[in-house]
């Protein structure tokens, strides 16, 4: 978790239910698109802390159009938010545009957003541009006393930006998610353990490492966290992880070898 600053979580304490009711009242509305755009720069700015007028754009030109705002910290553009009215829903779909701009502009991170809603948004540029949901609040269930909200919203502000914490709370969650879960469930130590546990509680029965193995893979977890690429990265990390681990044991072990001869 991240280390809040004072001033981040002050500004949310004093801004946060203002801005919540206007939201609302926006959505109750069904009001104009050009409104919310303009409730969304009061939020940034009030909440999340952007210097509204030298920080925030609404001019940012994507080929023969315009996003509609853009981030640029000390010059640099670093993010770019797509903003739809406070009545409407939010589809994936309302990302292509901004999503294939910023995979060839070099930019990592898009917000889509209706005040209501908001969504944070990674671009992957492999063999073809993808992008992936890392983050969804509803701004009116945060609650400014709550630690929790509080990390999910430093995501979204300025000092979180400047020290890439959308990063940093990326890596985490693709560690810490269902597919790591699986590869690890999957793995022979794993299976080892499971095996023991079965023979031991159970003596009559026997139980091969392989059958075990396919019986976990094919009737105990779910398909979509065995297929696909993200399934196939999960694998990978944890097979990286254990050399390392093996690695750093072999070092150890070659270490305390030295010392006592």
């Amino acid at each position: 978790m991240n280390k809040l600053p004072k001033k981040f979580v002050e500004r949310v304490a004093s801004n946060l239910k203002k801005y919540q009711r206007i939201a609302l009242a926006q959505q109750k509305s069904d009001v104009a698109e050009a409104d919310t755009v303009t409730l969304i720069k009061d939020i940034l700015a009030e909440v999340f802390g952007y210097d509204k007028y030298d920080e925030l754009t609404s001019e940012h030109q994507i080929k023969s159009t315009y996003c509609d705002l853009a981030i640029r910290i000390a010059g640099k553009l670093r993010l770019l938010v797509e903003v739809k009215s406070a009545g409407s829903s939010l589809a994936d779909n309302h990302l292509r545009q901004v999503i294939d701009y910023g995979a060839h502009q070099g930019i990592h991170w898009v917000i889509l957003t209706n005040a209501i809603e908001w969504r944070l948004v990674r671009i992957y540029v492999a063999n073809q541009i993808s992008h992936e949901e890392v983050c969804r609040i509803a701004l009116a269930d945060m609650n400014p006393k709550n630690e929790d909200h509080l990390q999910c919203l430093f995501l979204f502000a300025k000092e979180g930006l400047t020290i890439d914490a959308m990063d940093a709370f990326h890596q985490q969650a693709q560690l810490f998610n269902k597919f790591t879960v699986s590869a690890i469930i999957r793995s022979e130590p794993v299976i080892s353990v499971v095996r023991r546990e079965i023979r031991k509680l159970f003596p009559d029965i026997k139980v091969g490492g392989e059958n075990l193995s396919l019986l976990i893979e094919n009737e105990v977890i779910k398909r979509d966290t065995i297929e696909g690429e993200k399934a196939k990265e999960a694998v990978a990390r944890l097979r990286k992880a254990v050399n390392k681990l093996e690695r750093a044991k072999s070092k150890a072990t070659k270490t305390a070898t030295t010392e006592l001869t």
